[in-house]
């Protein structure tokens, strides 16, 4: 809130690109806080407790807290070709599980607690909506990742700037909800995963502040 600025001696932001919204000499880039079970997720710990091989590839899709309707109904369109390709891990949203789906190339979860780092840590791509957090989040653990953020009609378009940033600087692939189908999504995780080393090499690159 702007009224609020005059009386704040410092501003923390996530990312440096926020700080020329802000007035000058007030802004400090300290990152998002990482939740312990994130900084100390496990990729062997989170293989046992999806019960996948460590050769397997995994793509983890969540769509924040309360899952994403767009983004179920997407993946399962085209789950025979994803399933090729991946174990899918799908964190659905409650309510949002298809009983008649499940296999063991397709796991899905309403949502994961203490478990959901050790599961990121494991998954080799991920599909995420492009909040602030969920975007710093992949960022610091430099996972590989596609971003489909909201759109205009359903936000204030602050997860359309989020990942127009991060695709410039090529550490993102982004898919805008009204492009999202099945074959946009199934092309842009074979692009991702084909140019692995160079995005994991951008990835590298982003700072993590303490």
């Amino acid at each position: 809130n702007r009224l609020c600025y005059p009386f704040t001696r410092t501003i923390c932001v996530n990312f440096e690109e926020t700080a020329q919204y802000l007035p000058t000499g007030k802004v400090v880039v300290t990152g998002s806080p990482l939740r312990q079970g994130l900084r100390e997720g496990d990729a062997t710990r989170g293989r046992r407790f999806l019960k996948v091989g460590a050769a397997d590839p995994l793509l983890l899709v969540f769509g924040g807290s309360l899952g994403a309707t767009t983004i179920n109904r997407c993946i399962r369109s085209v789950l025979g070709a994803l399933c090729e390709r991946f174990v899918v891990i799908h964190m659905t949203g409650k309510g949002n599980i298809e009983p008649t789906l499940a296999s063991n190339r397709y796991l899905q979860f309403e949502y994961l607690g203490a478990g959901f780092g050790d599961v990121l840590a494991a998954a080799d791509v991920v599909v995420s909506r492009a909040g602030a957090n969920a975007v710093y989040e992949l960022l610091a653990l430099r996972k590989l990742h596609i971003l489909v953020p909201l759109p205009l009609s359903a936000s204030r378009g602050d997860q359309i700037d989020n990942a127009r940033v991060f695709a410039a600087r090529g550490m993102s692939r982004v898919i805008a909800q009204e492009n999202l189908t099945g074959e946009t999504l199934v092309r842009a995780l074979d692009e991702a995963v084909a140019e692995r080393a160079a995005i994991e090499a951008r990835l590298a690159d982003f700072t993590v502040p303490d």
